[in-house]
């Protein structure tokens, strides 16, 4: 039940939380590099990728931090331990979500791979900004383990794991049985769980009809190649209109050669997006989580019931006619003292679900806290998106007109005679 309980982590240095400071007023943090490793162990070769975080002090006298200047190479693994000791530590936060492993909304018929630079690159700046989540957190970005992952190389994935980890698997445990068999909900938490599941459906369908629309845009540009093949063999057979025909065909060829990466800007963008879709997961584990915490008052208060009713049969068998004609009563002492063990059980049951009520209120109020900070965040980040993608596709319908103004001009300049 503790488990649950808002509280600093173990370790953590005892601070007052200062809703106006932050870790990133005092330090400049970036992941800066990619890398592909390879290592080989019993006979099994194995590649993946590292990124490097680059932070740099700005403010000396900041007494949470070691280190003046560091560089520190991380795996995507344990960006993931992070996000878990975090999601574990600070029940009632909105923990900022991962970028994707693989990738999700794809245009269909490009490149999918994990390996693929442009799509490393995006997950390097998503992890980028994961950091910067955390670090604008006026409390998770004092966390020393957090300050360790940015500062402190060796030894991080133990000290992590040896905080949290069989914790977090039992946490997880209770969670999925509380949603199964908790009656007793908060209004509040259910509101924001269908206000969730509609912002899931809603930015779902958004990324699956970009993807759609992006793929037949993407098509239409790559026939223009088709263009530019047949407008540069036609020009070798006509003499007069050949420089015409073939300039035409240039413009063409430039449509089709700049698809690709209209489309990685264009997810750039989209990939904003998508850190909103999985946002929705870390709003459900604050219901969840909330809920446990209800469902283990609840199965407190039925073991007082229990205990009570236990404690009325041993004093009915105490006082009662049949039991003492039947011979089945216990000697004074034994039922004095089997009633006295029964009253501290309840009497230390009561206090606990008294704490445990205090603490489901103390929760509510973090977290509900956290929410309308976060959701003031998502207001101006989600306009800002979608804005961004608006002017993106002005700019790109810009450019293609241009394209095709320099089309008819080609053709306009032929000579009719």
């Amino acid at each position: 039940m503790n488990d649950l309980i808002p509280s600093l982590p173990h370790g953590s240095p005892k601070i007052e939380v200062d809703l106006t400071d932050c870790l990133l007023n005092h330090m400049d943090i970036s992941v800066s590099e990619a890398e592909r490793r390879t290592n080989s162990a019993l006979n099994i070769r194995e590649s993946y990728t590292v990124y490097l975080i680059e932070t740099r002090i700005t403010d000396n006298g900041w007494e949470l931090i070691e280190h003046g200047l560091g560089q520190i190479w991380r795996r995507y693994s344990e960006f993931e331990q992070l996000r878990n000791y975090l999601s574990t530590t600070y029940p009632w936060a909105v923990i900022p979500p991962l970028p994707e492993k693989k990738h999700t909304y794809p245009v269909h018929g490009l490149g999918t791979d994990t390996v693929d630079p442009d799509f490393i690159d995006r997950r390097r700046a998503g992890l980028e900004n994961f950091l910067h989540r955390i670090a604008q957190h006026p409390s998770i970005s004092k966390d020393s383990m957090f300050l360790t992952f940015l500062q402190q190389e060796e030894g991080w994935r133990n000290s992590v794991r040896d905080k949290g980890y069989v914790k977090m698997a039992e946490d997880k445990i209770k969670t999925l049985s509380a949603i199964v068999r908790l009656k007793d909900s908060d209004p509040e938490f259910e509101l924001l769980r269908k206000y969730i599941h509609g912002v899931q459906g809603a930015l779902h369908n958004l990324l699956r009809i970009r993807s759609r629309a992006a793929l037949k845009v993407y098509n239409i540009h790559k026939l223009n190649g088709s263009y530019g093949k047949l407008f540069s063999e036609w020009s070798a057979i006509e003499k007069q209109m050949g420089d015409g025909l073939q300039q035409a065909g240039h413009f063409f060829d430039s449509i089709a050669a700049n698809t690709e990466t209209q489309v990685e800007e264009e997810e750039q963008i989209i990939d904003q997006v998508k850190e909103y879709l999985f946002y929705a997961s870390s709003l459900e584990d604050i219901c969840n989580k909330r809920n446990t915490i209800q469902m283990e008052i609840g199965q407190m208060i039925e073991s007082v019931k229990t205990k009570t009713a236990e404690k009325e049969k041993v004093v009915q068998g105490k006082f009662g006619v049949f039991s003492r004609l039947l011979g089945a009563v216990e000697t004074e002492e034994k039922q004095a003292q089997k009633i006295h063990q029964l009253d501290s059980k309840i009497k230390e049951t009561e206090e606990k679900i008294g704490h445990a009520k205090d603490a489901i209120a103390d929760y509510k109020e973090l977290a509900i806290q956290d929410i309308d900070a976060f959701q003031k965040k998502k207001v101006s980040d989600l306009r800002d998106t979608l804005e961004s993608y608006v002017k993106y596709q002005i700019k790109m319908a810009k450019k293609n007109l241009q394209t095709w103004s320099n089309i008819k001009e080609s053709i306009h300049n032929i000579p009719s005679s």
